[in-house]
Formats: structure tokens, C-alpha cells, sequence
């Protein structure tokens, strides 16, 4: 199925409420299925699932096929009975935002307990997992096992001989690490196996999931590692071109993103084997995917290694066709989303054309200067189009419009000019600018329409998930248990109704 004429919500699973200090697998994220049916949504987007490493971005993980362990939900454990009960006191406190280093220091200790507990049975599932995911799993769980014996430091700073997998290393650290290794393939396990109850949950309601695909890999990643001819890297591994993208009006050095770049070469004489399984592992979890920076296989951004801002780049081209042609061949007719938000070329919109992918649209940049806004607003829309009124990037609608300016994307003067537009042209009075922005893509010919949590709630910029180019503030926010309440769902429904996005129900999910 690709994107009917419905609606979804944009949530993240860690900023679910509930949980031991962070949203995880368990009852909350069942209960924000349930919300989902009452209010009528046919789909639930969330950022990439994987280990997070680096800031904490779920855009920077240590693997691109793993789940990230600290989503697990530990009551599970308890009731399988690899934990005792006794075992969840002393969990972080579930505040409005979370703790990342608390809840590893609380969770990684009980993971390390149950893996011990569960040691020794015999589970068909278990050896099924491994054999399905070994292509992945085998090599993540040695590197994780080794990044904990070295202190968690990149894999260029281990013993040279595991650094550069000499095949003598390997069998010696695979023997040594074994028990710390099983550790990580039981924590893997456990995450597929309540990622895989969540989505049937949805299924049974009709809801899709959709998940979200970055273009690199971390620098620092069982990928790199374990793949380092398929990446153009220094002979200490670590990278000899920095992913980016180049100054723009937004950003006047441009974002560093400091990931390695693509061998494409390597990759074409493979076939694109590497690309082919990661498609093949996300469309196993998830019914649809957005692909990041989507732009970055037309042509991408790379700076040399040891700058420290992206002005001195230089653009190269990407695998473009070819890659998606290799993937189709092998995977068949995907339901993508293709990420095409900031400086897209005619060449870059003409080839997401070509390969039959939506692109998408965010109204908040539809009353300003952004070089896309006529094209974001809703009456010039094309059908193949999935709007959103703003994503994980964006401040959220009700902190937008109370914004005072004063930073580098939107002067005073030029945040008036947008209220009067967005007014005028959403006949709107501003008193619930979210609901009003949330009516216009409902009431819009975009085949699907999506919008964070925090819009439905219209919260202020405190609830904002990320600032692109900043450190340390991101990721971080939590949804108040309660809050997507039964009037919320109901608002929410009457507008589906309304505006006939109830999508048809699918005849098979494939699980």
C-alpha cells in the first residue's frame, strides 16, 4: 500500500510518558495505539529506532539495523520472568524530559541480569532471530561488546589488530567477549520481539507504522567497522570526508555532520548489497519509510576530514538511479517518502519524480522566505505529497508563531509579515494557530498529512524535539502521561471525517 488519502502522528518512542524514565515498548506505547484508533489515524511516524550514540541522535547510531536496548520495556522482562519485580525500584524519575545517562545506568545493569537469567534455555525463537539477522547481528554484537571493554571509545582507538579486523583478532575477541557479546544478541532479541507485538498491535487497528531511514552511518558504528571498504576512510578508520550540507540562508558555515561518505564505487561493484539489506531489514519493521536527506543520493556534500565547519565542501555526485534501480530489482515497489526540505535542485525534484517517491511539505515554511514556501502551501499542493505542519527539526507550530525572532533564520520584522500572511490565509484568528494550521492540511488534496504530538496539544518551543546544528538540549522531551486524551481524539476524528482521510483497510499487513 503506499500513502492513502489519511492522517498520522509524528512521535518518537522515547518521548512516550511511562516507562522507567524514558518511552519505551511497553504499556504506553499500546495505550498511544489506542489513542490513534479513537482519534481515527492511519499511521504513526517515528524517528530511527537504532542504539543512539553521539548526542544521543537517533541519526547517529551505532548500527543502522539494530534497536536501541534502552526502549526496552523492562515489565516485560518481569513478567517472562528473567527479572524479579524487586529489580525496577530505583528507577529514574519519569519527568517532561529524559535522562539518557540515568536510564543506561539503570537499564543496561537489569539487561546484563535478565541475559544471565535467560542463559542456558532453549528458545526456537531466539536461534531463529539469530540465524535470520546474522548477516548484522553478529558483527554488532562484537563491536558493542568491545566498545564496553575500551571504555566506549571509537573503534579507531582500540588494538590496531581489532580495529583493522585482522581475522587472528577476531577469533580471539570472539572468544573473549563471548559472554559480554550474548549480552547484546539477547538485548536485540528482546527489542525485535516487542517491536514486532507493537506493530501487530497496529495492524489490528489498521494503523501503519512508518519509520525513517538516514542517509549515513556514524562514523562510530558496527557498519563502519565491519564494512570499512564500502566507506571512504583514513587508514586509522576514521573518516576521511565529513557528510554535510553547504551555508545556506539558515546557517552561514553550513552543517557538519561529521558521518563518513559512501565508497559509491565499491558499493556499484557489489550491487548495492549493503544498501539492499538495510532496505530489506527496515520494511521488515516497518509499512512505510521516510529516507533522509533523500537529496544526498542525486549528489551530497563532503568536507574534507579536520574542518571544523562545512563552507570548504565541494559537491559530488551520488548513485542516483542506479542504487533505487538495484534495491527494486531485488525488494520490489517500496513505499518510500523521499526527504526534500532546503536547497533542492530541479535535478535532485526530477530524479524523486522518476522514482515514483512523494516528496514532502511543511507549512510552517509556507508564509516566509524559505525558497520551497510556495510550494508549501496547501493550495499548490500535488496529490503525491505528505505534509506535515512541521517535523522533528522544527520548533513546534505554537512556539513558531510565538517566536520574537532575534536568531539567524527569521528577523521580527519578517516573523510579522508571516502572522499577517499565515492569518489572512488560513482565515484564522491565531487563538489555536496549531489547530488551525492541522484543519488546513486536513481540508488540503496531500495524500497524507502527519503532525507531531506537540501540535495536537499546542505546546510552545519547551516541547521542541531538535535544533538542527546544536548540542547537548536535543531528544529530550517527554509527553505528559494523560495528555492525548479522549477530547483530543475526538477533535482530531471529527476533522478525519470531515475531511474524508479515513484510509481503507488493508487487506494484509505483512508482520
Amino acid at each position: 500500500m503506499k500513502f492513502p488519502r489519511s492522517s498520522g502522528v509524528l512521535l518518537h518512542v522515547t518521548s512516550l510518558p511511562g516507562g522507567h524514565g524514558i518511552g519505551d515498548l511497553g504499556s504506553s506505547a499500546h495505550e498511544f495505539v489506542e489513542f490513534l484508533a479513537e482519534a481515527k489515524q492511519s499511521l504513526w511516524q517515528v524517528l530511527p529506532p537504532g542504539p543512539t550514540g553521539y548526542g544521543d541522535s537517533p541519526y547517529q547510531c551505532f548500527s543502522a539495523f539494530a534497536g536501541n536496548p534502552m526502549l526496552l520495556d523492562m515489565e516485560d522482562l518481569a513478567a517472562r520472568g528473567l527479572l524479579d519485580r524487586r529489580d525496577l525500584a530505583g528507577a529514574p524519575e519519569n519527568s517532561a524530559t529524559t535522562s539518557f545517562q540515568e536510564v543506561q545506568r539503570f537499564k543496561w545493569p537489569l539487561i546484563e541480569r535478565a541475559a544471565h537469567n535467560f542463559a542456558g534455555h532453549k528458545d526456537s525463537g531466539y536461534a531463529r532471530f539469530c540465524a535470520h539477522h546474522a548477516h548484522w547481528l553478529d558483527d554488532f554484537v562484537l563491536f558493542m561488546a568491545a566498545k564496553d571493554v575500551h571504555g566506549g571509545l571509537p573503534f579507531w582507538h582500540w588494538e590496531s589488530d581489532l580495529a583493522e579486523r585482522k581475522p587472528e583478532a577476531l577469533a580471539r575477541w570472539k572468544e573473549s567477549l563471548g559472554g559480554r557479546a550474548g549480552m547484546h544478541r539477547f538485548a536485540q532479541w528482546m527489542f525485535f520481539e516487542q517491536f514486532a507485538k507493537l506493530r501487530r498491535a497496529c495492524h489490528e487497528r489498521n494503523i501503519r507504522l512508518m519509520g525513517d531511514v538516514p542517509i549515513y552511518a556514524a562514523a562510530d558504528s558496527a557498519d563502519v567497522w565491519s564494512g570499512r571498504n564500502l566507506f571512504l576512510l583514513r587508514d586509522s578508520g576514521e573518516p576521511a570526508w565529513q557528510a554535510g550540507v553547504p551555508p545556506d540562508y539558515y546557517s552561514e558555515t553550513g552543517q557538519l555532520w561529521g558521518n563518513p561518505i559512501y565508497d559509491w564505487t565499491e558499493m556499484e561493484r557489489r550491487g548495492y548489497a549493503w544498501w539492499i539489506e538495510r532496505f530489506r531489514s527496515t520494511f521488515e519493521m516497518f509499512d512505510a519509510v521516510r529516507v533522509d536527506h533523500f537529496r544526498g543520493f542525486y549528489d551530497y556534500w563532503r568536507v574534507p576530514a579536520g574542518e571544523t565547519t562545512a563552507v570548504n565542501g565541494e559537491w559530488a555526485p551520488g548513485p542516483r538511479d542506479k542504487l533505487f534501480e538495484a534495491v527494486g530489482r531485488e525488494l520490489g515497489d517500496l513505499t518510500i517518502l523521499a526527504e526534500n526540505l532546503g536547497e533542492i535542485t530541479s535535478e535532485v525534484e526530477a530524479f524523486r519524480r522518476r522514482l515514483g517517491f512523494p516528496g514532502m511539505a511543511v507549512l510552517q515554511f509556507a508564509f516566509g522566505r524559505d525558497r520551497q514556501a510556495r510550494d508549501f502551501r496547501p493550495h499548490n499542493y500535488p496529490q503525491d505529497i505528505v505534509a506535515y505542519t512541521g517535523t522533528h527539526d522544527n520548533d513546534t507550530t505554537a512556539g513558531w508563531w510565538t517566536s520574537t525572532g532575534g536568531d539567524s533564520t527569521r528577523t521580527a520584522a519578517e516573523i510579522g509579515d508571516e502572522r499577517r500572511y499565515a492569518l489572512e490565509y488560513l482565515a484564522a484568528d491565531g487563538q489555536e494557530i496549531h489547530w488551525s494550521f492541522i484543519r488546513a492540511l486536513m481540508a488540503s488534496v496531500a495524500s497524507t498529512v502527519i503532525f507531531p504530538a506537540q501540535d495536537l496539544l499546542g505546546l510552545g518551543s519547551e516541547a521542541r524535539m531538535n535544533m538542527p546544528s546544536t548540542f547537548g538540549r536535543n531528544w529530550k522531551w517527554r509527553l505528559n502521561a494523560g495528555a492525548l486524551d479522549s477530547a483530543v481524539a475526538s477533535r482530531l476524528s471529527r476533522l478525519v471525517e470531515c475531511y474524508e482521510r479515513v484510509a481503507p483497510i488493508a487487506a494484509s499487513f505483512s508482520d
